[in-house]
C-alpha cells in the first residue's frame, strides 16, 4: 500500500499498489457521483482513532485538481467522493472540519464522546462521517459556534504561520497583503489589526472587494486591476513602503510587492492565484537586505507538528477572547456540494464557503 492510499482509515480497496502505480496518486483522480458516498455507511472506531460525525466544513475550489490545502483542492470537481485512477481505491474528498465525536477507540484520551473538535484529515472530511486520528483533532470553546471553528484551520492557521512564525509581525509595522478579498487574505488582516497590532494595506482585484477589505479591518484598499500598485502603496506609506508583504497572486503582483518592501522588509509567498509563477530578481534581495519565504500550512502539520498544534490553539484561544472574527461567506447543505464549488469557481465567494451537515 503506498503512503498516500494510507491517508484514507480503511487502506486501499485493492489490497496493495506496486511502487509503479504508487507514484502516480497524487495526481491522477477521477471523480464520483455523490450517491456512492453513501455506500461508506457507518464506519467502526479503532485503537487510537474514533468516528466523528460532521456539523460543518469548508469548501474551496482555487486549485482544483492539486493535491493541497482544502477540501475542494483534492481533485474533486464536482462530487463528493474521489478515486485513485491507479488501483480505484476510493475516498471522500476534503481535509479541514468541525464535528461532534461519536464513538471513541480503546486507547483514545484527548477527546471524549459528545465534545465538539476540529481537524485537519488530508482526506476524507466531506462526508457525514469518518474517522480521524486523536491528534488531528482540536476541542471547540463552548462560546465559539461550529461554523467559526471550521473556518480556523486553512485559512487562519496559514495567516498566523505566514505573520507569527515566518514574518516575524511586530505591532508597529504595516503589512501588506494580496488578494485580501479571499479567506487566507481576510484571515491574514483580522490577525494582523486584531491579535498583532499591525497595520494593513489589503489589495485586491475589484472596488466591491477593497470595500469588504476596509470593512474588515484593513486601513487602505488598493485595487491592483485600476492602478500600479507600488505606486499606490507609495503614495499612502509616504514614500516609504511596507515592512511585510503577504503574497498570493504571483506574477508582476508578486514582483510590484517585493519592489514595496522597506530596507530589510520580509515577503512571504502564500500562492499564485494568478497562475503565474514569478522569478525573484535576486538584485532586489540584496540591495535592500529584504527576506523572501514561503509558507506551506500543510507541511507543517509533517514536518513541525508542535508548532501546527501551537497555531490551532492559538485561534481557538483567540476566537474565545473575542479577538478574531472569521467571515463565512456562503453557507450551503451537504446537497448542494456542486452549487458551493461552482460559486467559488464563479468567484462569487467572499470568505469562507461552508457546507453544513445540518
Amino acid at each position: 500500500m503506498c503512503s498516500f492510499c494510507m491517508a484514507w482509515p480503511w487502506g486501499c480497496s485493492t489490497g496493495g499498489c506496486s511502487a509503479a502505480t504508487a507514484a502516480e496518486h497524487r495526481g491522477d483522480f477521477l471523480t464520483l457521483q455523490l450517491l456512492q458516498l453513501m455506500l461508506w455507511g457507518t464506519v467502526v472506531p479503532i485503537a487510537g482513532r474514533f468516528s466523528l460525525k460532521f456539523q460543518v466544513l469548508e469548501a474551496r475550489a482555487d486549485n482544483l485538481g492539486l493535491l493541497t490545502e482544502g477540501a475542494a483542492n483534492c481533485g474533486c470537481e464536482g462530487g463528493l467522493v474521489s478515486a485513485c485512477a491507479a488501483c480505484a481505491c476510493t475516498y471522500p474528498a476534503g481535509m479541514e472540519f468541525s464535528g461532534t465525536v461519536k464513538e471513541t477507540g480503546e486507547n483514545v484520551s484527548a477527546v471524549k464522546e459528545g465534545q465538539r473538535v476540529i481537524g485537519a484529515t488530508g482526506v476524507s472530511a466531506m462526508a457525514e462521517e469518518c474517522i480521524v486520528d486523536e491528534k488531528a483533532l482540536w476541542q471547540i470553546p463552548d462560546n465559539v459556534s461550529s461554523e467559526d471553528a471550521a473556518v480556523l484551520p486553512v485559512a487562519y492557521g496559514t495567516a498566523w504561520l505566514a505573520l507569527h512564525h515566518r514574518a516575524r509581525l511586530q505591532p508597529w509595522e504595516t503589512v501588506l497583503v494580496t488578494a485580501g478579498a479571499g479567506a487566507t487574505g481576510l484571515a491574514i488582516i483580522d490577525l494582523a489589526v486584531s491579535v498583532f497590532q499591525a497595520k494593513v494595506i489589503a489589495a485586491a482585484g475589484s472596488d466591491p472587494k477593497c470595500q469588504l477589505v476596509l470593512e474588515n479591518g484593513a486601513s487602505h484598499a488598493v485595487n491592483y486591476s485600476q492602478n500600479s500598485l507600488r505606486e499606490q502603496v507609495a503614495a499612502l506609506t509616504g514614500g516609504r513602503g511596507v515592512d511585510v508583504a503577504i503574497e498570493a497572486v504571483g506574477g508582476d503582483i508578486f514582483k510590484a510587492a517585493l519592489r514595496s518592501l522597506v530596507w530589510e522588509g520580509r515577503i512571504v509567498v502564500m500562492g499564485f492565484a494568478g497562475g503565474k509563477i514569478p522569478s525573484i530578481p535576486a538584485n532586489l534581495l540584496l540591495l535592500k537586505n529584504v527576506s523572501a519565504m514561503g509558507v506551506y500550512w500543510g507541511r507543517y502539520q509533517q514536518e513541525d507538528f508542535p508548532l501546527f498544534s501551537s497555531a490551532m490553539s492559538s485561534l481557538l484561544q483567540y476566537c474565545q477572547e473575542g479577538k478574531i472574527h472569521p467571515r463565512i461567506g456562503a453557507v450551503f447543505k451537504l446537497e448542494e456540494v456542486n452549487e458551493a464549488f461552482n460559486h467559488v469557481l464563479q468567484r462569487k465567494s467572499t470568505g469562507k464557503v461552508i457546507i453544513s451537515m445540518k
